[in-house]
């Protein structure tokens, strides 16, 4: 997904094809989590807001085979990686359109949808409200939208790993630089108010695994390190970091894997509302 922005298109992992398939295992890893309370079974046109890679895009059109999606992003790249993957998948045939569309000020015509979802875009979003009320735009009364996004203040990790720690505040310090918010999901019911929607509802969805889910974990510390080293090249010639911390850091979640009594926490924050 690239971050949404009227003047600024940086994003903090890149658009290699190495990050576009990470993106796409991203999806398919957080499926269950993401979609448990997802409804979109009364929708025929959804708007899918910073479709990216269209990973999640793929996900929404074998789940909902009633729905046709409308995907937005500013990226030409990640739009081309969308059609080349969705091409493949027989049951997507004529469901889909793709465009190059900054979220912030879409040309697409007002009220002619009836759904939208939105997920890990807004913590790329420099005015998150301004995609909202622009999202909330396209939507007609009565349409349904979900918002999946990052709270990173809640990592922790077992053993702890002060170098590693390090690593994930410059991060998220970072991405504050570039415009984004890497703890926008708490504030998700305050935008999706002021932006004019109504029966906000959100659901704080948590990933903690421990020795009673020893597969899992390992399953997640794998995830949540691609994750991480996506961004070291960048932060590195950002000077935000230096390969020593990165190298030590990536160490510690070595040992992290390994620590047979490892513990993994991280919560973000899912949002459901309604236009009237």
């Amino acid at each position: 997904m690239e971050k949404q922005s009227g003047n600024d298109s940086a994003y903090l992992h890149g658009f290699t094809n190495v990050e576009q398939e990470r993106l796409r295992h991203q999806a398919r890893f957080a499926e269950q989590s993401v979609y448990e309370n997802v409804d979109l079974s009364g929708v025929d046109k959804l708007l899918e807001v910073g479709c990216g890679v269209g990973a999640q895009s793929e996900i929404l059109l074998r789940r909902f085979p009633g729905i046709s999606l409308t995907g937005v992003d500013l990226s030409e790249s990640q739009l081309a990686g969308a059609n080349a993957a969705l091409e493949k998948l027989g049951f997507a045939e004529g469901r889909w359109n793709f465009l190059k569309q900054d979220a912030c000020a879409m040309t697409l015509k007002a009220q002619s949808f009836d759904g939208a979802f939105l997920c890990w875009i807004l913590e790329h979003a420099s005015e998150p409200a301004r995609v909202l009320s622009e999202t909330r735009r396209m939507l007609r009364p009565g349409a349904i939208v979900y918002i999946t996004e990052v709270m990173n203040s809640s990592f922790f990790l077992e053993p702890y790993s002060p170098a590693l720690w390090k690593y994930w505040m410059a991060f998220n310090d970072y991405q504050y630089e570039l415009g984004g918010d890497p703890f926008v999901g708490a504030k998700l019911g305050n935008l999706l108010l002021s932006t004019g929607f109504r029966d906000i509802e959100t659901n704080i969805k948590s990933w903690h695994f421990d020795n009673r889910h020893p597969i899992k974990r390992e399953e997640m510390i794998t995830y949540w390190s691609n994750l991480l080293w996506s961004a070291s090249a960048q932060l590195i010639v950002a000077n935000v970091v230096d390969e020593e911390l990165v190298a030590t850091a990536k160490g510690e979640m070595k040992r992290v894997a390994t620590d047979p009594n490892a513990v993994f926490f991280y919560s973000f924050v899912q949002a459901r509302a309604r236009v009237y």
